[in-house]
């Protein structure tokens, strides 16, 4: 872990035996609690020290204007960045007068722990104050996965060997101050102040705060209420007003008495109601938690989470660290999602304020692919979301002079806000990867009002794109020229491979939808001319191939380019993109993030094996993974070609990436597509799931460091086990009336329902390890 001997290996919690400061900001980071709509970093509950303090709700953003050293047609005027809303983590403590500090006194013990099955953040301090008075403090936290808008505190205090005054100040505050911006061009951009104080109320021992931001037009209300139990003589105070609200409790406690305070939040925002309904709406929130308590708050998140585990846990036998990571990973990509409700989740999700909040291509390619098969609904619903953009989507595209949707690089709104023209707008492969996810959940549910609707819309508009910005040439060709594809190093190239097999895909799916829904897609303006264009097209689509390589560029003419010397960097030269202009990127064989092996996983079919195991090695040697969205993608790959030991050192880079801070970005938030990334890594890596045939496909074989690995799939309504050995398979449904048919190693399956179906799996060959660039070959799992 970042330090592990402080955070020590468990199979269901994550946990921190010791307090780092230098880590503050990492640690908030890795404990922090979301839902989806609302996000709580996990700072202290005293608010101070602090890395970075932070309360995210899902889409809540302030507007700035994107400045341009040189103006051109087409660029976005406004980028848009997350906003931290009002804090209402904070209760500071006060002990006989001096505040409760962990950077004060003496700090005999500190612990912080998340259970990943009950979903409750713990702490226990042990301190002693400057002027000798001791106190034991304890808290849990949850921010709820059943009621949307609540999260909760729990705060205990007991003096240990003398009686003494305890103040409490349990607050409310927008508009806190940030820490400074560093240069790292990933980070935030710095918004100051950018709540506008509305109104405040005050009952009992309720605070209600409305904010609005001053570009956006957002408004959103926090409010919070509380739980007070202490020895008699216990009082209290409210106060409210601007951007504070605070309540406070006075108790005077001898040793053996607790004050315990339970505090319940509420937050909600809209962009149209009015003040009096985005408070009421808190409010209502803040009531029905009140009437089940804290008990009913901590039973339904241990039954929600409870049941997503029944159905999306993984099992790693051989590698307690990957046991705990892949669990810590699915935790927080299942909380970042399952009540986003139509909204987008970010590459951050709600830990952070890295890249701005923004969404990317990841959600799609890396955690939808997990949501289909772990929570359907959260995949459908991020999917509703890329549909309500359809009207931004076709703005870009006519603004672009293109028809269809140009659906954006980076945004929160669905409006493009990159400034960056060659890594964003280039980057049509969005489109496509927006598709392949519609197609995946349409196939994997069987879902067809979704298809006919929500799923037929995007596909149709992302089809007329890729007829409009690719042309047949001479020889009658599908070319699609002057892209970015996943590799963020190579921008404005022709015929990217990953990019033309995608988009061939997404035409097809176009077509065959618009076939299968005559009608619906008759309303959309289809026309048989229409799809007929589509099927030619994708029929046609160039695929670049360099004969006396024998591998596949990434894209036209890439394998001409000159390689990147590494020898003259400078030490410890990654990520390049803070040290070599991209000038130089462009224009050399290097790559920041697997693209083209990506193709091969998305569309394997496309590939012979020999043209796989080549593929592979030609990359290996010039990816740098500056991107944490390459080692989850290299270590599928590499499982598929045969390098089963480096497949899994790249499994366990993914899933480390933020629990080691290998990225040294933690503390702008977490990677959730490299938390994704690790159930892929298993389960597409050494599970060997692929979802582009007929059938539902397994090739599973494990790495020489796992003896066993076991995961759980939703498919068409049922759900499927599989159990993964060193020589066998075994393929089970729990579903009593459904059954799936599946194929493993090529071979189809029908497996019953309540059957289980075993197969030996076929031996490969362990293939000479390929060589990575200087410095970026991954910490090694086993020795060989």
């Amino acid at each position: 872990m970042i330090h592990q001997d402080a955070y020590p290996v468990e199979e269901w919690a994550l946990r921190e035996t010791r307090l780092d400061l230098g880590l503050l900001a990492q640690a908030e980071s890795l404990f922090a609690l979301s839902n989806g709509h609302l996000g709580l970093r996990g700072n202290l509950d005293e608010g101070e020290p602090y890395g970075a303090p932070g309360t995210y709700l899902n889409s809540f953003h302030e507007l700035r204007s994107l400045p341009y050293a040189e103006a051109g047609y087409g660029y976005p005027e406004d980028g848009q960045s997350i906003v931290n809303v009002t804090n209402g983590k904070l209760i500071r403590v006060l002990i006989d007068d001096e505040p409760f500090d962990v950077r004060y006194g003496d700090l005999h013990d500190h612990q912080r722990w998340l259970d990943l099955r009950t979903g409750v953040l713990y702490r226990s301090a042990d301190w002693t104050s400057p002027s000798g008075a001791r106190i034991r403090l304890r808290s849990r936290r949850i921010v709820s996965l059943t009621q949307r808008s609540i999260a909760a505190i729990r705060l205990e205090i007991e003096p240990v060997d003398a009686n003494v005054q305890v103040v409490v100040q349990s607050e409310l505050v927008a508009n806190e101050d940030q820490p400074a911006r560093s240069g790292d061009p990933r980070v935030a951009a710095q918004l100051q102040a950018p709540l506008v104080a509305e109104d405040a109320f005050v009952h009992d021992l309720r605070v209600t705060l409305l904010h609005a931001t001053r570009r956006s037009g957002l408004r959103m209300a926090a409010a919070m209420d509380h739980e007070v139990d202490g020895p008699p003589g216990t009082t209290s105070r409210v106060e409210a007003g601007g951007d504070l609200g605070r309540v406070t409790v006075v108790a005077h406690l001898d040793p053996g008495e607790r004050l315990r305070l339970t505090k319940y939040l509420a937050y909600g925002w809209s962009a149209r109601r009015s003040p009096a309904a985005v408070r009421d709406q808190v409010e209502a929130a803040l009531t029905a938690a009140r009437s089940g308590g804290w008990k009913g708050l901590l039973a339904e998140q241990a039954d929600a989470l409870a049941n997503f585990w029944d159905r999306a846990d993984v099992q790693v036998d051989g590698d307690p660290e990957l046991q705990q990571a892949v669990r810590f990973a699915l935790f927080q990509v299942h909380c970042a999602s399952t009540r986003a409700e139509r909204r987008p989740v970010p590459a951050k999700g709600l830990t952070g304020t890295g890249y701005d909040g923004h969404c990317f291509w990841d959600t799609e390619t890396f955690l939808l692919p997990v949501l289909t098969y772990t929570t359907p609904h959260a995949a459908a619903d991020e999917l509703r979301w890329r549909e309500s953009c359809l009207p931004q989507a076709r703005d870009r595209a006519a603004n672009l002079g293109l028809r269809g949707a140009a659906f954006p690089w980076r945004t929160i709104t669905g409006a493009e806000c990159s400034a960056y023209w060659p890594g964003g707008t280039a980057a049509f492969h969005i489109n496509a990867d927006i598709a392949d996810a519609v197609v995946r959940y349409i196939k994997a549910t069987g879902d067809e009002e979704f298809a006919r609707t929500t799923g037929l819309a995007i596909l149709v508009e992302t089809a007329r794109l890729w007829s409009c910005l690719g042309h047949h040439d001479n020889d009658g060709a599908f070319r699609i020229d002057g892209v970015t594809g996943p590799d963020e190093y190579s921008a404005v190239a022709d015929n990217n491979v990953f990019t033309n097999l995608m988009a061939q895909h997404n035409l097809r799916a176009a077509a065959a939808t618009a076939e299968r829904h005559g009608h619906a897609a008759a309303e959309l303006g289809v026309t048989a001319a229409e799809i007929a264009a589509w099927w030619w097209a994708a029929d046609t689509v160039l695929i670049p191939f360099d004969d006396e390589l024998g591998v596949h560029p990434q894209a036209e003419n890439f394998t001409r380019h000159d390689r990147l010397d590494f020898t003259t960097l400078p030490d410890d030269p990654y990520p390049l993109l803070l040290h070599v202009p991209y000038f130089d990127l462009y224009r050399k064989q290097v790559v920041k993030q697997a693209d083209l092996v990506l193709a091969m996983h998305l569309r394997g079919h496309a590939f012979d094996p020999d043209q796989k195991r080549r593929n592979f090695d030609y990359y290996e040697e010039l990816t740098v993974r500056d991107s944490s969205l390459s080692a989850a993608t290299q270590a599928v790959l590499a499982a598929e070609v045969g390098h089963l030991d480096l497949a899994l050192d790249y499994a366990a880079e993914a899933a480390l990436m933020d629990l080691r801070d290998l990225g040294h970005n933690t503390r702008d938030g977490l990677h959730l597509a490299s938390l994704a990334g690790t159930w892929l890594a298993l389960v597409a890596g050494f599970g060997g799931l692929r979802d582009h045939g007929e059938h539902l496909a397994f090739a599973p074989r494990l790495p020489s460091g796992l003896r066993g690995l076991g995961f759980s799939l939703l498919y068409r309504g049922a759900r499927l086990r599989v159990e993964i050995g060193p020589e066998a398979a075994a393929y089970t449904v729990l579903d009593e009336e459904r059954g799936i048919e599946l194929t493993h190693h090529g071979e189809v399956l029908y497996v019953g329902p309540k059957q289980t179906v075993t197969r030996q799996i076929p031996v490969i060959a362990e293939q000479p390890t390929p060589r990575q660039p200087p410095g970026r070959a991954p910490q090694r799992r086993t020795a060989r």
